[in-house]
């Protein structure tokens, strides 16, 4: 049985912010321009109310200067994020030596992987033919099913999607998922979740059960998703990917992702605070 408080999402004037001790953080989610007088101020005061030890913010590269003057660098960036013309920058703040930095171990793993992954960038041979296998698109009535895969294969995951009702109600906002399906039952996944006043989708949630890792699965997943994203406009797909993950990583490059950086120490997944990697790709319109 998993008991997780999850942290929440609140609006802060007409920017998104999520906060909370399961990621022991605040992640600035959309920065609105409205706000840019006051973010910083209201990013503080939860850091220092809660005893955070890291600020993520994902902004417009056009408020880097704002951030840089407080105290942030930037751990990534993204191409045309925003409406295809505006990059985006992920930009961190620390509040914890041990939290700054990775373990020795730690990246001297992330180095390889990162060396294999852009050693494989474009090569890819995408195939949904497999004996007994189908792949499609998700609906309410999988959402069950849906987050028993996602608990068999994450321990903790950064947002609720150990909940079927948490599932349902972003079907019914911005996130389309998809799933492979082997004699009727759910053992692989992932989802798109949408911004489309940005013409952006982040690729994520990817999930595969362990007895059919190995075959591919997330890549034709995430060849359906961009397919999908082509057909509603979307100009730009991103993803924040373990670190330590070799086999999501060499993926993302498989499918030309480009790798933009890291952010240290960012997300509580499968049972602890992890680095990850931002990959993004423009897909259309260019």
């Amino acid at each position: 049985m998993i008991n997780i408080t999850y942290d929440r999402v609140e609006k802060f004037g007409k920017s998104i912010i999520q906060h909370g001790k399961y990621n022991d953080r605040v992640y600035l989610m959309k920065l609105h321009p409205n706000d840019e007088e006051v973010i910083i101020d209201q990013i503080d005061y939860l850091v220092n109310k809660y005893s955070y030890t890291k600020v993520s913010a994902k902004i417009p590269s056009d408020f880097d200067d704002l951030f840089f003057n407080h105290g942030y660098e930037k751990e990534a960036k993204i191409q045309g994020l925003y409406n295809g013309e505006t990059n985006a920058s992920f930009m961190g703040k620390f509040f914890s030596n041990a939290r700054a930095n990775h373990k020795n171990r730690d990246k001297k793993i992330i180095t390889e992987i990162l060396a294999l992954a852009k050693s494989k960038q474009f090569n890819s041979k995408i195939s949904d033919t497999f004996d007994g296998l189908t792949v499609q698109e998700l609906y309410k009535s999988d959402a069950i099913e849906l987050s028993e895969l996602y608990k068999k294969v994450f321990r903790t995951y950064p947002f609720p999607i150990h909940d079927p009702e948490y599932i349902s109600k972003t079907m019914d906002e911005n996130i389309i998922y998809f799933g492979f399906f082997n004699n009727g039952n759910l053992i692989a996944a992932s989802s798109s979740e949408i911004d489309i006043s940005d013409q952006s989708a982040e690729m994520t949630d990817f999930a595969t059960h362990h007895d059919f890792r190995g075959f591919g699965l997330a890549l034709i997943l995430l060849d359906k998703m961009e397919n999908r994203m082509k057909e509603i406009g979307i100009k730009n797909c991103y993803t924040i990917a373990r670190a330590l993950s070799f086999g999501m990583n060499i993926t993302l490059s498989k499918k030309g992702y480009n790798y933009s950086g890291s952010l240290v120490n960012n997300t509580n997944i499968s049972g602890k605070i992890e680095s990850m990697n931002v990959w993004y790709k423009l897909i259309s319109g260019f």
